[in-house]
């Protein structure tokens, strides 16, 4: 019984949010839109409607004529803390084709496109049995193909995986590699087949580079204007004109390949390179630590 309320009392909290989220960010909200979206009843939307009225007075208007309540003048949060990249990342999924149209809590999706990548191809069942092994603290072997000149073929290997990461473009699974005796990335898609599970390697708390994190300073490109650096500032977030990057060692390759920081950026063109890293040095330094423990 106590499940079944705290399901209904989540039920009812999830369709306030989604009230506001329409308030706040189209204006306005009716019943069909609950209806529609939730499969309410008409009742029940109109109990949803009243009740965040009760609980946020002042901050809905009837609009008679549309049929529709409308976000009043003097409107104020009670239930969402607003982020402008939540809304965002419901415009990407729907752009990139990953959530239907009608899963969004967007009603009126504004125009949109992304620079798209080409899908990789993950087996399902491959990422459901890799998935199994993470949470089953597991091995299996995997039929993988590398790209390593010793091993041009594909070979079955047995691994021990404990953590996925994503580097912007493709997913591995961060595994304990038996073959080699230490912790490597296993792109998911160069996992062909999958079996035999078996006694775990090394576990992820033994994983160095993924348990411990480097700082990496960023800040504007030093040829920048002084108005270009406040808008670049602006617009990665750095406080005092610098911020901090906090970065697994297994994961700092892929976060400077990202942001152009591999070598010396500010050799770079401002025009097309507009961070550099503040503390280079260090920076190198701890690559070439990651590297030399992978």
């Amino acid at each position: 019984m106590r499940a079944a309320a705290a399901a209904l009392k989540w039920g009812v909290e999830r369709r306030l949010e989604f009230i506001e989220f329409r308030l706040f960010w189209e204006g306005s909200i009716n019943r069909a839109d609950l209806v529609e979206f939730f499969g309410v009843s008409v009742p029940q939307a109109s109990k949803d409607l009243t009740l965040y009225q009760e609980r946020a007075p002042g901050n809905v208007d009837y609009d008679t004529r549309g049929k529709r309540y409308v976000a009043a003048d003097k409107f104020v949060l009670r239930f969402l803390d607003p982020d402008p990249y939540v809304y965002l990342a419901q415009l990407r999924s729907v752009a990139e084709g990953t959530v239907p149209t009608h899963d969004s809590w967007i009603a009126t999706l504004p125009n949109a496109d992304v620079a798209l990548t080409p899908k990789r191809d993950i087996d399902i069942q491959v990422l459901r049995r890799v998935l199994d092994a993470v949470r089953e603290r597991e091995s299996l072997e995997i039929f993988y193909q590398s790209m390593n000149k010793v091993r041009p073929d594909p070979i079955w290997r047995r691994i021990t995986p404990h953590a996925f990461g994503f580097d912007g473009f493709r997913w591995h699974a961060r595994a304990y590699c038996h073959l080699e005796n230490r912790f490597k990335d296993f792109l998911l898609p160069r996992i062909l087949e999958v079996r035999g599970k078996g006694k775990p390697g090394a576990t992820g708390e033994q994983d160095w580079l993924w348990n411990n994190f480097f700082d990496v300073v960023i800040g504007p490109h030093p040829d920048l204007t002084e108005s270009q650096k406040k808008v670049v500032a602006k617009d990665y977030g750095l406080d005092q004109g610098n911020g901090v990057l906090s970065v697994r060692y297994a994961m700092l390759f892929y976060v400077l390949k990202r942001l152009g920081l591999l070598g010396d950026a500010a050799k770079q063109s401002a025009r097309t390179q507009h961070i550099v890293a503040l503390n280079r040095k260090e920076t190198e330094a701890a690559l070439n630590k990651a590297e030399l423990l992978i």
